[in-house]
């Protein structure tokens, strides 16, 4: 595969990741502090979608790492700490999310339907650890990695340490809030905007990467 089909696809892989995250956000949730027969009325009307927006978030999630992993080969950083470190964030964030995909199953227990409440409020505790270790541990690794190459504008670079440390500030702040405000749940969509933003922005690159020339060999 040449380098430029292989920016593509990969580029092509993280957008689809992020568009199916999204989609899986869009699906309603159980109310805040639910009682027993809101959470059981909640898995009657709501199973379908929540299934989907599991699925949706452990695919999706996998999709963006995917273009990340590429990121880091197409730097030429696989033997380098900050490449090795990028793959174990990855593999940190991937993890967190697969948890917090478990408990969302949870949610559809009803026998006995505590299950669903404790599941509630283990998705909680949950986003605790994209702030405290998933997301500082894959974007300030892959934003070291950025900077010392090519392989995207070196403004993504000092952004992805942005976003890593941000991450890594709000965990600490809010360590003693169970619920995560909202404020600060949205930030997680401002990492999903630089997976996006990088996405385009090495399609448009690899757009402009001069095709391979066949060359004929006359007998």
């Amino acid at each position: 595969m040449s380098t430029r089909l292989f920016r593509i696809l990969s580029a092509i892989s993280s957008i689809a990741g992020v568009i199916m995250i999204n989609v899986s956000f869009s699906y309603p949730g159980p109310p805040l502090n639910p009682t027993g027969a809101q959470m059981a009325a909640f898995a009657g009307q709501h199973l379908g979608s929540t299934l989907m927006g599991a699925w949706l978030q452990a695919v999706g999630m996998l999709l963006i790492l995917l273009f990340g992993f590429a990121i880091v080969c197409e730097a030429g950083a696989t033997t380098r700490l900050a490449g090795w470190m990028t793959f174990f964030g990855s593999a940190i964030l991937m993890m967190v999310s697969l948890i917090e995909i478990v408990f969302y199953y949870g949610l559809l227990y009803t026998d006995p339907v505590a299950t669903g409440l404790v599941s509630f409020n283990l998705i909680h505790a949950v986003q605790h650890l994209y702030f405290i270790i998933a997301g500082p541990a894959l974007f300030i690794p892959l934003g070291i990695v950025i900077l010392g190459s090519r392989v995207l504008p070196g403004v993504f670079g000092y952004l992805a340490l942005v976003v890593g440390v941000a991450f890594a500030i709000s965990g600490i702040v809010f360590l003693d809030s169970l619920v995560l405000p909202v404020a600060v749940q949205a930030l997680a969509s401002v990492q999903a905007l630089w997976w996006l933003a990088a996405a385009i922005t090495m399609i448009v690159q690899a757009a402009r990467m001069p095709r391979p020339v066949s060359v004929e060999v006359q007998g």
